[in-house]
């Protein structure tokens, strides 16, 4: 049994002038504790409680946590702002009708409740587990965007039942120029290309090099969340449509095992170019979404080697030649895009690199074949 965990960015729902000045106020003053508490020993960090912040406004369970977070953040030197968070237990859904409300205490001896704004399709059922005990509740998180309005960041869990096994897969491979590309056990391709990222890494690239250069750092650090929230964006939305792929051909998913290859060496004209460079590359964040979005959906998701999976017919097995994004086997003459081909053999994976006719190989060498060789003989070459 797997555990599904979400976080639910929900906004209060008509949160007047006063309220959000509020909360303004205690989360500056929370990030004033937080600065002082990281001012001290480690020593004494370790040993503060709740007891020795009496005199702070804020509630008990607030504080608790505040100081678990600063301890946690080891090689910080200050806060620019520490939201206010506090555990599982300290706060609680209400439902009274249609409007759903949280209630906590963020003052000492006050306790509030606060309306949301739920949109019923995308967070009605995971609230509605909450108020059921079907799922557990986690931390209680209050942030404030940059347009001034408050959130109320809610951790969920619950308990998801394993996938069924199945021997249909599809296999997605991932790259630079195609994000990723999926194909059916029937052979159908779907391809997820995203061609402007690279012009969106290369253009914030030049920005940051400008004002590196200019002392603007805080400006080259703005930049730089705002492309990697873009970037996650394009993979929340390629890892929904891959699981959806494979729910509607009722298939599980299998993806290269591609850890260790930040490692490998690039050509150094590559590793200068924002667009080309793989260290830009956001593999693991796709990879990381696919899993948890497999998992609520009920697919079952597979990792196998990626050796030798670009480089082999997804026909015949033997090793063929890749261009770019074009493929050629020489032996059966299949052609064909070299990532649709890659992804075909990751989806038919069966425990070995490549199929390989030994005696055919052999013959090729020696001039005669060798009889005493099974025709259809499995090596594995990675």
């Amino acid at each position: 049994m797997a555990t599904a965990t979400l976080t639910l960015k929900l906004p209060f729902l008509d949160l007047n002038a006063v309220k959000a000045g509020e909360f303004e106020r205690l989360q500056a003053l929370n990030t004033e504790v937080a600065n002082g508490i990281l001012g001290l020993p480690h020593e004494v960090r370790r040993k503060l409680t709740t007891k020795d912040f009496g005199h702070v406004e804020i509630g008990s369970a607030w504080m608790n946590q505040t100081i678990r977070n600063v301890n946690a953040k080891k090689k910080a030197k200050s806060f620019r702002l520490v939201p206010l968070e506090t555990n599982n237990q300290n706060w609680t859904l209400h439902k009274v009708g249609d409007t759903y409300s949280v209630g906590f205490g963020l003052l000492r001896g006050v306790k509030k409740r606060v309306p949301l704004t739920v949109h019923q399709s995308k967070h009605g059922e995971v609230l509605e587990r909450i108020l059921s005990g079907e799922a557990k509740q986690g931390t209680l998180r209050l942030t404030r965007s940059k347009r001034g309005i408050w959130y109320a960041c809610i951790s969920v869990s619950w308990d998801v039942p394993d996938p069924p096994q199945t021997a249909r897969f599809i296999g997605v491979d991932r790259g630079q120029n195609h994000l990723a590309v999926a194909a059916t056990p029937e052979g159908t391709p779907r391809f997820w290309t995203f061609a402007r990222i690279r012009q969106i890494r290369k253009h914030y690239a030049a920005r940051r090099r400008r004002l590196q250069r200019a002392g603007r750092l805080k400006t080259v650090k703005r930049l730089e969340h705002k492309e990697a929230r873009t970037v996650r964006h394009i993979n929340h939305i390629i890892s929904k449509e891959v699981v959806a792929c494979a729910r509607q051909h009722g298939c599980g998913i299998r993806l290269e095992d591609l850890s260790g290859i930040r490692t490998s060496k690039q050509p150094r004209g590559v590793k200068r170019n924002a667009a080309h460079n793989r260290d830009y590359w956001p593999y693991y964040d796709l990879e990381q979404k696919i899993l948890y979005k497999a998992g609520l959906a009920g697919v079952a998701v597979e990792k196998v080697p990626p050796q030798y999976t670009s480089k082999t017919c997804c026909k015949c097995g033997a090793i063929g030649e890749r261009q770019r994004h074009a493929f050629h086997c020489e032996r059966c003459g299949y052609r064909g895009h070299s990532d649709h081909n890659a992804a075909r053999n990751i989806g038919a994976w069966l425990g070995m690199a490549c199929p390989l006719e030994l005696h055919v190989a052999a013959g090729g060498v020696h001039g005669t074949p060798l009889s005493w060789v099974s025709e259809t003989s499995r090596v594995r070459l990675a």
